[in-house]
């Protein structure tokens, strides 16, 4: 069956407080896609985020966002009153995420609903106590992270004392039991209940509806994370836990120096030793949670860029071999098949091409890379075969009107003949219609384009810091009109069962 689904971050969602969340706006966005055929819902990785607010750098690979709990459920269990969270000032801008009033004032409203709570009755304590036992694996040294960065005023765990730096045995054992410690242990713990409660109510809401979840994995951990800081032996750092390089991506169409993500690297031998473990363990995790998951920068397990740790650019790095098939086939024996999108944008070498043609997962054309006015173009549909991912544009792309405003002269004239468009202020739905006529399987859309948004939709510019992550969507604008539109078009191109 041929595929459709729609783009569109959690935080992008419209909400009473600041920003999207798992409130009763995400389940009317459910019901928007049921309503206009859409079997897939992708969203942007989950995960705590820190400075810079980039989802693809979390405090841990296995938390979730505190930021998208919904503090209106919390008014119903009576945690919470409206006029608490009615009175924080969260910017009051409804288009734009601002990150540093968020963090000032949700947490504070999180605090007061955990000491209300005390996880109350006892059925509700019950389940409380569950979520702790059965995630503790990666849920204890979390909590005591979070509860040391809020000590240290929010400092990479890099300027922490070394013994509990270095997660020394002694130190984590006094601290965990410190009493100065405890409560912020607790909250951290009940705002990891609080979030993977309401997401996965929300994803059985959409499933019902017939709307599947295309979650996203970046392939690294941030450099301060629980991850780092708690397992240093899985990754490349020196006996001090410094890194000796970092992860990224050589100079490209997005960057002239390359991308320096300043995560740290895996000591793929290490995990090979393990069986994979860690590995195991984040996908499992990560196959509960979505439908789909789209693995990002696929190509690293192939090769990955190695930069050295204090490079300022991506310039000077070089390419080291990764574990290859390995890991999938790994994967396949101990949880069996999963459906995988493999992000592999980028330049693509044959062992690339061979590993992701190997696992068997689609990949990803995006067509706003397809108009350089060469024919031979991976990205162009007429070279497509089905078993791919077709896209206008990504996160980290422009919006299509944005993209295409911005393009050289002759590449516009180009996309406007291949794609018969007839006025450049309507490129967006021309650019949609030949992602859902094209022979891909799946074709996913990011909700800007349906909005006929120009550059102000834009969700993220690689390589700049600020201003990126922070657009959301307006109330009244995904109506039945918009949804019975999308619907014509998919069912047009048999997107739809009939």
């Amino acid at each position: 069956m041929r595929k459709s689904g729609i783009l569109l971050p959690i935080s992008s969602l419209p909400s009473a407080y600041g920003i999207g969340s798992f409130s009763k706006e995400a389940y009317e966005f459910v019901d928007f896609l049921a309503a206009a055929g859409q079997y897939y819902w992708q969203v942007l990785p989950l995960g705590p985020t820190g400075y810079g607010d980039s989802p693809y750098q979390s405090f841990s690979t296995f938390a979730g966002n505190s930021y998208f709990i919904d503090l209106e459920k919390l008014i119903e269990y009576g945690w919470l009153k409206k006029e608490e969270c009615d009175k924080v000032d969260f910017g009051h801008n409804r288009e734009k995420v601002i990150y540093e009033k968020i963090y000032r004032g949700r947490f504070k409203l999180l605090k007061k609903a955990f000491q209300r709570s005390g996880c109350a009755d006892k059925e509700e304590n019950e389940k409380y106590q569950e979520f702790v036992e059965k995630n503790s694996f990666w849920l204890e040294d979390y909590a005591l992270f979070m509860a040391l960065k809020t000590a240290h005023q929010g400092r990479g765990f890099m300027t922490w004392p070394e013994d509990i730096r270095l997660h020394t045995e002694t130190a984590v054992r006094k601290y965990r039991n410190d009493p100065e410690y405890q409560e912020e242990i607790e909250f951290q713990k009940f705002m990891q209940y609080l979030f993977f409660c309401q997401w996965f109510e929300l994803k059985q809401y959409a499933n019902q509806k017939g709307v599947y979840i295309i979650g996203d994995i970046p392939i690294y951990v941030a450099l301060d994370s629980a991850d780092t800081w708690a397992n240093p032996e899985m990754f490349l750092l020196d006996e001090k836990h410094i890194p000796i390089a970092v992860a990224g991506c050589p100079p490209d169409y997005f960057s002239k120096t390359g991308q320096l993500w300043g995560n740290p690297l895996y000591r793929w031998d290490y995990h090979k030793e393990t069986g994979y473990a860690w590995w195991m363990r984040r996908l499992e995790q990560c196959f509960a949670m979505y439908d789909v998951v789209r693995i990002d920068h696929f190509r690293g397990f192939d090769e990955y860029y190695s930069i050295p740790y204090g490079d300022k650019t991506a310039e000077f790095g070089h390419w080291v071999k990764g574990p290859g098939y390995d890991l999938f086939q790994t994967m396949k024996q101990k949880l069996g098949k999963h459906p995988i999108i493999a992000e592999d944008l980028g330049f693509l070498t044959p062992s690339v091409k061979r590993l992701v043609k190997k696992t068997g997962y689609p990949g990803m054309k995006i067509l706003e890379f397809a108009f350089d006015s060469n024919e031979d173009n991976d990205y162009l549909p007429h070279n497509y075969d089905k078993n791919c991912v077709v896209y206008t544009g990504t996160h980290d792309n422009d919006t299509t009107l944005g993209w295409f405003k911005s393009l050289k002269r002759t590449d516009k004239a180009y996309a406007r003949k291949y794609l018969n468009n007839s006025r450049p202020s309507k490129i967006n739905w021309d650019m949609i219609r030949l992602a859902m006529a094209s022979v891909a399987d799946t074709a996913i859309i990011p909700m800007q384009d349906y909005l006929s948004l120009g550059s102000e939709g834009r969700i993220n510019t690689p390589s700049t810091l600020g201003n990126n992550w922070d657009w959301r969507m307006k109330e009244d604008v995904y109506t039945a009109a918009l949804a019975e539109k999308i619907y014509e078009m998919c069912k047009l191109y048999k997107r739809i069962e009939d």
